[in-house]
């Protein structure tokens, strides 16, 4: 009976790492994206703002975007946006696009890139 508990920990673990995130990240994620939503919209074809839409980021090559104006270092970059790329930009864009024209110092607690990227996965 006493091994059924951590069983079932492992087994929620397990479907965490394969499914989707909780809503309590995803929630956490949105309320923290507003600081984002200053130069970056959530959704393609919203008002034009000084930073991409950031729909359907995961999975989008590094300035990959048409039609916008991304800062040469940017351009530069061969990389496509995953979720590692992502932790590592939130912490430091300049350490992974030296010359980035992002206004953005970082996010240094990795549970709130988490939940951001958690939220940015939503944006379909």
């Amino acid at each position: 009976m006493l091994w059924t508990a951590p069983a079932a920990w492992l087994l929620a673990g397990a479907a965490w790492s394969q499914g989707a995130p909780a809503a309590a990240s995803v929630d956490m994620g949105k309320r923290l994206f507003m600081r984002c939503a200053a130069c970056h919209e959530a959704k393609a074809g919203g008002p034009a703002k000084m930073g991409p839409h950031l729909q359907d980021l995961i999975g989008r090559p590094a300035g990959g975007l048409p039609n916008y104006g991304y800062s040469a270092a940017m351009k530069s970059k061969k990389f496509v946006w995953d979720e590692a790329q992502l932790h590592a930009w939130l912490a430091r864009p300049t350490a992974v696009v030296p010359g980035t024209t992002m206004a953005f110092m970082g996010m240094p607690d990795a549970a709130e890139r988490q939940a951001l990227i958690d939220y940015m996965r939503t944006l379909k």
